[in-house]
């Protein structure tokens, strides 16, 4: 068979997913995600986003501001909508929100949203009490000194999986469910970005997929109420999962996780608007 007969035959590609990790971390926590969309054809783009992200180079991170996340982000999608036509972005945790403020700054253009263990509101049920005093940590001198460190359960219910984290940990300072300790700059400026975000939901104008954990022990289900209260001007779809906690991607459900972001993928890419409706 010519080249150009096996070329003619292969099947077109439905367009390219923009995947976001949660804060100072890297593409590794979907990876299961990533593999089940390129088996389905989607070309997917997992960009290193300068402050952000994890560096590897750096022995510390640096925060960069959360306005130049979302540019980042923004170019990224241009370069891939002159490449692919149909775009998707697609975050976890703060990845979510991130998605989020770029969907609001380039609207229509955008096929459709996928929002995994949004946290724009961060009171699950392992959230300290004293989550009242983080304002002091990210905006005072006091948090010069301070941390976020990961902890069990590593926003994992998978007891197997949870273990496996906490053996990458002992050996390096990033594993598949984040980096081991985040420090002050970027909590200041993610929770800058999520309140930014909150005051625009109503610009969010493409299909919205949400999925989140009944069980997730960062963000409850109240984040789902948020969205539905905010997004005003677009079909919002939610999937509420049953054995999993934060970190989605990689745990009991992220499986189910892929099929449902496919699903909604390949139903926008055919600008059809998801049929079933919002969840509770």
């Amino acid at each position: 068979m010519t080249a150009s007969l096996l070329s003619a035959a292969a099947p077109a590609s439905p367009g390219a997913v923009l995947l976001l990790p949660g804060l100072c971390s890297t593409p590794d926590e979907l990876l299961h995600l990533q593999s089940a969309l390129r088996r389905s054809g989607w070309h997917v783009s997992a960009p290193h986003i300068a402050g952000y992200s994890f560096d590897a180079d750096r022995d510390s991170q640096r925060a960069s501001g959360f306005a130049q996340w979302v540019d980042r982000v923004c170019a990224e999608f241009e370069r891939l909508k002159a490449q692919h036509g149909t775009v998707l972005l697609a975050g976890i945790s703060a990845g979510a929100a991130l998605a989020l403020a770029a969907v609001a700054r380039l609207g229509k253009a955008v096929a459709g949203v996928v929002l995994m263990s949004t946290t724009l509101r961060m009171d699950g049920w392992s959230v300290r009490r004293s989550r009242w005093l983080l304002p002091l940590a990210l905006y005072t001198p006091i948090g010069l000194l301070w941390r976020y460190r990961e902890r069990a359960p590593y926003g994992v219910k998978n007891q197997r999986v949870r273990e496996w984290i906490e053996q990458e940990l002992k050996d390096r300072r990033i594993s598949r469910a984040g980096c081991a300790a985040i420090g002050v700059g970027h909590l200041r400026e993610y929770d800058r970005l999520r309140r930014a975000v909150r005051r625009s939901l109503d610009r969010v104008q493409c299909p919205v997929l949400a999925l989140h954990a009944r069980e997730d022990e960062v963000a409850s289900l109240s984040n789902i109420d948020l969205l539905a209260n905010g997004i005003k001007h677009a079909p919002l779809h939610t999937v509420v999962l049953e054995n999993s906690y934060h970190m989605i991607s990689i745990d009991n459900d992220r499986r189910q996780v892929a099929e449902e972001t496919i699903e909604f993928a390949r139903t926008v890419a055919q600008g059809r608007a998801p049929s079933t409706p919002t969840e509770s």
